[in-house]
């Protein structure tokens, strides 16, 4: 008699967000999950079939519009960041309501949370000290996602993301403009990390991440703002910002940037490395770009 191997069942994974590091996360993880991906745009649904992940029309704004993921996966990706006004993030309120009691969800939060540090070196214990709404709607969004896994007995790993940056998402639009920068004596220390080596981190902290553990997910670069414009500017041969003093940069560019241009910190990323293993692609900022300046840029 002929015994037929039985097929396991892959388990699946919800992505909420699933927008560039998204899409560098499904191929990590496609053949280890059964892959479904929120999108509240139905026009993304074919590309996200193709990139092979199950597509599903919702909005996290919308409560209602969620009820059919409730328990649909045990293991969750969330990507999708808050609503853009407020101080608390409804959408990961929102999402909470619908997961699994026992589930296991990576949360990509921002470095901002701890505010200014005044160019410290700072670990995951550092507190956090948000100086803007949008820094704010992180932390709550933090902070209801730990006291959702502790009630509902589930893990969540959070990790805090600096600028993200690739060969499609460096500031050449910006280096074109002529944009100032900050002059070396008011420049702020900021952190990095390759849109790939995010995926990878992401991915890692799936399967290995302690619960309710907070990761920085960071590179090896200590680098300032000026100094990261003049490294692409260099690697892309264009011509270097011209550098300001804070109080003559402060009326010329958004409130926005001068709030990335308000603080300063160094991130430690050695807790990644020792409890994920995590082995960077990308550790330095300037390898990555001389070796992204030699490299055509794919068009989505």
């Amino acid at each position: 008699m002929n015994i037929k191997p039985l097929k396991l069942k892959r388990p699946r994974l919800l992505i909420l967000g699933c927008g560039d590091v998204g899409m560098r996360l499904l191929p990590l993880l496609r053949t280890r999950f059964r892959v479904f991906a929120v999108t509240s745009n139905p026009a993304r649904c074919a590309e996200l079939r193709a990139a092979g992940a199950v597509p599903i029309v919702a909005n996290l704004d919308e409560p209602r519009t969620l009820a059919r993921l409730a328990g649909l996966a045990r293991h969750v990706v969330h990507l999708a960041p808050p609503q853009s006004h407020g101080l608390r993030d409804r959408r990961t309120r929102n999402l909470c309501a619908i997961l699994p009691e026992g589930a296991r969800l990576v949360y990509v939060s921002t470095s901002g949370v701890y505010g200014d540090c005044a160019g410290a070196l700072i670990d995951e214990t550092r507190p956090v000290a948000p100086h803007n709404a949008r820094a704010q709607r992180r932390v709550d969004a933090e902070r209801v996602l730990r006291a959702w896994a502790i009630g509902a007995g589930a893990s969540v790993a959070i990790l805090r993301v600096p600028g993200i940056y690739a060969r499609e998402r460096l500031p050449l639009r910006r280096l074109e403009q002529g944009t100032a920068a900050l002059a070396a004596a008011d420049d702020v220390y900021t952190n990095h990390i390759h849109a790939d080596d995010l995926a990878h981190i992401v991915a890692l902290a799936l399967f290995r991440a302690l619960p309710g553990r907070i990761y920085h997910a960071v590179d090896d670069t200590h680098m300032k703002m000026a100094d990261y414009f003049d490294t692409v500017a260099d690697a892309f041969d264009m011509p270097r910002p011209p550098r300001l003093p804070r109080a003559q940069l402060e009326t010329q560019v958004s409130p926005m940037l001068l709030s990335f241009m308000s603080e300063s910190r160094r991130m430690d990323n050695a807790r990644i490395k020792r409890e994920l293993g995590v082995r960077l692609r990308f550790p330095q900022v300037g390898a990555a770009l001389a070796a992204m300046a030699g490299a055509p840029l794919l068009v989505k």
